[in-house]
């Protein structure tokens, strides 16, 4: 067998200059992240939400910014009952819209590695979608809004998530 190289790794795998494997680390980190009991995990991680501006006209963009930390020195996984990993509401709408979603019931886990920050920009249309007489979009009318972004962890569990306050004229 002299000459010959050995094939017996898999092919996704790759050395890192130290010669270990990269994907150990995340083996590691799978195996640290499930020490961690799940009530800390939902509670590990903090949720930011910023937008651009404080005061929109009707109709205009609102563009937001989420922030997922993880506050523990170890890796998390946060479990969620279905294929959502975290969501954003306007005025208690999901994606500001009354349609309704349909997720695939496999659960998930929003995972975070040590101190790990995911961060998200997401711009809502300023519109309301409308899906029940016929499909269509509303312009909100003047006030104060809410923007609500969270981790969708499951039905009456603690949910990590943060608000952000708009007023459109």
């Amino acid at each position: 067998m002299a000459g010959r190289q050995r094939t017996d790794r898999r092919p996704d795998t790759v050395r890192t200059d130290a010669g270990a494997d990269r994907n150990a680390r995340y083996t590691l980190t799978s195996l640290l992240a499930a020490l961690v009991p799940v009530s800390l995990a939902r509670r590990a991680i903090s949720v930011t939400v910023t937008t651009d501006r404080d005061v929109y006209d009707r109709g205009d963009p609102v563009e937001f910014t989420v922030t997922f930390r993880n506050r523990l020195p170890v890796a998390v996984a946060v479990p969620t009952p279905h294929q959502r990993r975290w969501g954003w509401t306007v005025a208690g709408e999901l994606e500001a819209s009354d349609e309704r979603r349909y997720m695939r019931s496999r659960p998930s886990a929003f995972r975070f590695d040590r101190g790990e920050r995911k961060q998200i920009t997401v711009t809502w249309n300023g519109r309301f979608e409308r899906t029940t007489d016929r499909h269509e979009f509303v312009v909100p009318d003047p006030g104060e809004y809410e923007i609500r972004a969270f981790v969708a962890t499951r039905e009456g569990r603690y949910q990590p998530s943060d608000t952000a306050s708009i007023r459109i004229r």
